[in-house]
């Protein structure tokens, strides 16, 4: 039985060059209008998320038809040019999202594909050289280095003293 292999994608290196082409015209098309935030930025600021869209776009009519209440520090038209952001980069990055959840499902499934190929060659190699294949020790001792399971070296587990 062989394996299963889900995807099988081999991007020719004239529609990689392009592509790559496309995402740095983005890249520049959109740089004079976003921002970079710090981890610690973007923990600190309140999020608008869907449920209070609807509360800042009201808040945001009446201001306008109840301008008596606007504190004097509150600058409306900044107010709403913040609202007019949100409304247009909001449609783009819904877009953009879904070609890089696409993107992030394809490298998950094409690695998990190489990595359990990966693992069914080691665990063969691994027989081979217990039963003394030539070669088969040269190529289990290198693999073994870099095998990312459990090492020799890990701690064993503590176990709970009694009351």
């Amino acid at each position: 039985m062989s394996q299963q292999n889900q995807v099988a994608i081999q991007i020719p290196a004239a529609a990689l060059q392009a592509i790559t082409k496309l995402i740095a015209d983005l890249q520049t098309a959109l740089a004079p209008y976003v921002i970079t935030l710090s981890a610690d930025d973007r923990k600190s600021l309140l999020k608008m998320s869907d449920k209070s869209v609807a509360f800042v776009t009201k808040s945001l009519e009446y201001t306008k038809t109840n301008p008596e209440f606007v504190p004097a520090f509150l600058s409306v038209a900044d107010m709403q040019v913040d609202v007019d952001a949100v409304n247009t980069l909001h449609p783009l990055l819904h877009q953009v999202q879904q070609i890089a959840d696409n993107l992030d499902d394809t490298v998950m499934l094409s690695g998990s594909e190489a990595y359990t190929a990966a693992l069914l060659y080691y665990n063969n190699i691994k027989q081979a050289q217990k039963g003394n294949v030539p070669n088969a020790k040269t190529i289990y001792d290198d693999l073994s280095k870099r095998y990312p399971g459990r090492s020799a070296a890990s701690p064993a587990p503590a176990t709970p003293a009694n009351p």
